[in-house]
């Protein structure tokens, strides 16, 4: 199982709890796109998920950015994502971004909305904050290969699926 989280913001702890904790320690891979917000977070996220992959994000410090890239391109499932924290062109700049790194999809944080939006021309999947949602939902999303793509969701931290999608390869 592929889970991603964005916009923790924590000061010296994941914020992971029930459901996302267990998703996160259960995963094959995690994708955290950004805004840890300090380095003891990040460390803590690298001890509990063996196969973190992640960026920096707009509030993370030097310390962060030293050690994250601002834009990685992960695969799971035979599905190829290009990941960042946010881009300036909105979803044209996600889309581009893709499209740049050849991948089949487009995951992002920032806003603290959880959303997957396949009306572009590359799905964009923004797992929203499973610990400072700013009055939207706590979530963080979970995908499995399925049937020549990747089926998913996205969940709160009490196990609610509220939202279920699918990326093709």
């Amino acid at each position: 199982m592929l889970v991603v989280l964005s916009d923790t913001h924590s000061t010296d702890d994941t914020k992971l709890r029930e459901r996302t904790r267990e998703a996160v320690e259960g995963a094959d891979l995690v994708v955290h796109a950004g805004d840890f917000y300090r380095e003891p977070v990040l460390d803590e996220f690298e001890r509990t998920a063996d196969s973190l992959r992640a960026v920096f994000g707009n509030n993370d410090g030097v310390t962060i950015r030293d050690r994250l890239p601002e834009v990685r391109t992960v695969e799971f499932g035979g599905v190829r994502f290009a990941v960042t924290h946010k881009h300036r062109s909105g979803d044209t700049g996600l889309v581009m971004l893709a499209r740049g790194r050849d991948a089949d999809a487009v995951i992002c944080g920032h806003t603290h909305r959880p959303r997957f939006d396949d009306s572009t021309a590359v799905p964009i999947l923004n797992p929203g904050s499973h610990a400072q949602p700013r009055g939207n939902r706590p979530a963080h999303a979970e995908l499995e290969s399925a049937d020549g793509g990747l089926d998913g969701r996205l969940v709160t931290p009490d196990g609610e699926v509220f939202e279920r999608f699918r990326i093709e390869r």
